[in-house]
């Protein structure tokens, strides 16, 4: 079960006009990167709920037949006024639509959040979760106290048995730094626990339900490379440790045309008029003109296009961006329509504005 349903409003503009788990990691959305990774442990049944912007991601994953899997999707949604809108129903109301109509949790199953990068091996989570005997398992991970306030928190004893969840405390309520990866293993009893037809979360319903009732509910704390993009800032970072080699399973698409430096199909660059400093990619159809000077980590999108003169320096340029004459932009993230720079601080630039610092859009001498 792949949760995919919330409006991830913290880490919007990016989000503005996509799914959460759509975002893009090398021109790929996050959400692929899951399906390739259970697909390699052989798990081939998965659910995927989804709410806001649904079409998005059943239109690009479709059957799944792709990747070897199958894919099914439960939509989340209320109708007013004639109308049928999104509502998603909390993570664990979601399965328990699911389970309610097809009793598809009929066995063991692994639940993920849709908007994080993982390498966890699923065998040993597995083994452990059966050799406790648990009916339910959380995946968790040390985080730095101060950051304890993202995170859904787990006490336990010594033997990995939760005493309590706190959803999200602040560092000096905090019982522990052990923080929930999103990442759960499910037996079909927990869902009896969820009361059909309501809205109802895994965090701060369902997991303090379990730790009161003191049943057998466990942490795995187990290391394992998890990148969550909880925020936007989380996404600059995540993309700068890709573009550096710095995440396993993730390899640079195009061609190596120089060391450090990808470049896809059909790109027009005067490599003896411009600086480039890798690790860079340049999507297809990207052009750049002389006295351009790109520094890495950057990602410069399909279709864009850098005017003369301008600088881009560890920054992520979305799909058919284009940055106008002498511009500077360093640690930014750019689309057409806005940028943001590392901290999260986003700027939405007006139409007389676009035109001044993105380039026009007219003739650009890039043109068939």
């Amino acid at each position: 079960m792949i949760l995919a349903a919330g409006q991830g409003t913290r880490v919007r503009p990016l989000t503005k006009n996509m799914p959460k788990p759509m975002v893009p990691i090398l021109g790929k959305p996050v959400l692929e990167y899951l399906i390739e990774h259970l697909a390699r442990y052989g798990i081939k049944e998965i659910m995927i709920n989804v709410a806001f912007n649904h079409w998005k991601i059943e239109n690009h994953f479709g059957d799944g037949s792709r990747w070897g899997v199958q894919i099914g999707y439960s939509y989340e949604g209320v109708r007013e006024h004639g109308e049928v809108v999104p509502k998603p129903m909390g993570s664990a109301g979601g399965m328990k639509k699911i389970q309610d109509f097809s009793g598809f949790f009929d066995e063991t199953t692994l639940v993920l959040c849709g908007d994080a990068l993982v390498d966890l091996d699923i065998n040993a989570a597995l083994f452990e979760h059966k050799q406790k005997g648990a009916l339910a398992s959380v995946v968790g991970l040390d985080v730095k106290r101060e950051e304890v306030q993202n995170y859904g928190i787990v006490s336990a004893d010594p033997t990995g048995r939760v005493l309590e969840f706190q959803e999200k405390p602040t560092p000096e309520a905090a019982k522990s730094t052990l923080a929930s990866t999103g990442i759960y293993i499910f037996e079909p009893a927990v869902l009896e626990l969820v009361p059909s037809g309501k809205s109802f979360d895994i965090g701060s319903d369902l997991f303090p339900l379990m730790a009161a009732k003191g049943l057998p509910f466990y942490v795995q704390n187990r290391f394992f490379n998890w990148i969550d993009i909880g925020r936007v800032s989380d996404y600059w970072s995540v993309l700068q440790r890709v573009l550096m080699g710095e995440v396993a399973e993730m390899e640079m698409p195009g061609k190596e045309v120089r060391p450090g430096v990808w470049v896809g199909l059909n790109t027009r660059i005067p490599w003896d008029k411009v600086q480039i400093t890798g690790p860079v990619y340049l999507g297809s159809s990207v052009c750049v003109e002389p006295g351009v000077k790109i520094e890495g980590p950057t990602w410069i999108g399909t279709g864009s296009h850098l005017k003369r003169g301008c600088e881009v320096k560890r920054s992520v340029l979305f799909e058919y961006t284009r940055i106008s004459s002498e511009q500077v932009f360093e640690e930014m993230i750019v689309s057409p329509q806005y940028c943001v720079d590392r901290r999260g601080t986003t700027n939405y630039i007006s139409d007389d504005e676009t035109h001044r610092r993105w380039g026009d859009a007219r003739g650009d001498g890039c043109a068939s």
